[in-house]
Formats: C-alpha cells, structure tokens, sequence
C-alpha cells in the first residue's frame, strides 16, 4: 500500500466547509473553503494520491454528518480517499463507503466497541487504518473531548492485533499549530509498533515533510498535511517533491 512515502492533503469538514482546528480544539475553527470537492480537486491536480477526510461534526456526535460532502467529493476526483470521523457502527462505515471512501479510519470506536474494529477489518481487508490522537502520552478520544487512561502505544497494539492496515497518529498539542514536527519520536513509535505508521500534526515546513520521510525504512510511510496547505507556507506539489 505505502510503497513510498506518501504526503496526504486534509480536508476536515465542518457544517459541510473545509476547516481547520488549533489543538484539535472544535470552537478553534478556521475556515477556509466552502466547496470540499474543488479543494479535493485542486489536490489531486497538485499530485495527491490519497486524501484524508474527517467529519469533524460526526467525530462529536457519534456517527457521521458529511456525507453529502464526502460524497460530492467522490465524484470530483479519482485518487483514494481515507475518511474518518464519527464511525462508531458498522452501518456508519458502510455509509461512508457507499459513499465513496477507499478507506476508512476509525478511532475512538476502537476503544468504545473493540469488535467493531475486527468487523471492520474482516469486511475490509488492507482497508482499515486505525486513528490514534495523542495528548501528553496517552489517547484522546471522542474528537479529542476525553483522553483515556491508555497509552499510545497501547492503543496503536489494538489496531495492529484487530488487523489494521496502518495507523495514524496525530500529536495534538502540534495539530493545527505549525510549530513542526518531532519526527524521531515519530520514528521510535513505528520502530516499536512494527505497523506502518503515518504522522500528524505540526508539519510547519518542507524539512518537516522531509525530516519524516527520512524514518520511512523505520516505518513512518506518510503525513498528514493541513493548515501549512491551507495557509500557502508550500504547496502540496513541493511537499511531494521534498518527501522524495
């Protein structure tokens, strides 16, 4: 799947718009597009063969609550889409499937109802991507409103015994900050975790994207790139180039 490292474009969804969120914090929500589908667009165009969509909505309410918008996003572009937010059942991941997701990322549901990650995974193989937040050490959970009392390497287990095919693990005191990226912790996780790992949070710039390409024989096999996007620092295109 990662063949090489990946630069993954976000589009977090709020109320339909694309937004983005300081500390994972959801009443710290910039705005930046009302149409997702031209922004999906603009990224495939730039080169991204996998983006990352989150329901930011569905992530507090429990299930999701874009799925129009996930699915106007299908139609606009053909590269992969990993989406995420909000599924906590197995109809929820279905109507994002149905949807258009390629790929489907699930979190807090790994904790709240641990079967359903294994469910997920046997209707899904090499599909499922397991979504680990972390603050101070241990899991958030529930879009970041609650932190659990296990560790991140604890949670990142589950996923790989449940038969994830990759996890993301987003540092959310970096999310949303732009204050960089601590790629050697990045790398200590994958090496211990031995599943591919894919990094979030705080990419500020190109020697961010670059410093964790470096780790990707560690197992660090992508990022997630937001706000440094939305706010022009480089463009996704020289994100690729600088990972390459």
């Amino acid at each position: 799947m990662f063949e090489r490292f990946t630069v993954i474009p976000a589009i977090d969804l709020k109320g339909g718009h694309v937004v983005r969120l300081m500390h994972g914090e959801i009443n710290r929500a910039t705005a930046y597009a009302k149409n997702p589908a031209e922004v999906a667009r603009n990224f495939e165009g730039e080169g991204a063969v996998l983006i990352h969509v989150v329901d930011l909505d569905g992530a507090i309410a429990g299930a999701p609550q874009n799925v129009d918008a996930v699915r106007a996003i299908r139609t606009a572009v053909r590269c992969a889409l990993d989406v995420g937010g909000g599924l906590r059942t197995i109809e929820s991941i279905r109507a994002v499937v149905e949807a258009g997701a390629d790929r489907i990322s699930i979190g807090s549901a790994a904790f709240l109802d641990p079967a359903l990650v294994e469910r997920a995974c046997e209707e899904l193989p090499a599909r499922v991507f397991g979504a680990v937040d972390a603050r101070e050490g241990n899991l958030a959970i529930k879009g970041w409103v609650e932190t659990s009392q296990l560790t991140v390497g604890e949670a990142i287990a589950r996923f790989k015994e449940a038969g994830a095919a990759a996890v993301t693990v987003t540092d959310i005191s970096r999310d949303g900050a732009q204050i960089g990226v601590d790629a050697l912790r990045m790398a200590a996780i994958a090496s211990a975790a031995r599943i591919p790992i894919i990094a979030s949070g705080g990419v500020a710039s190109l020697e961010d994207v670059a410093a964790l390409a470096a780790h990707f024989d560690h197992g660090v096999v992508g990022v997630i790139v937001g706000r440094a996007l939305y706010e022009r620092r480089f463009t996704l295109a020289e994100a690729i180039a600088a990972a390459a």
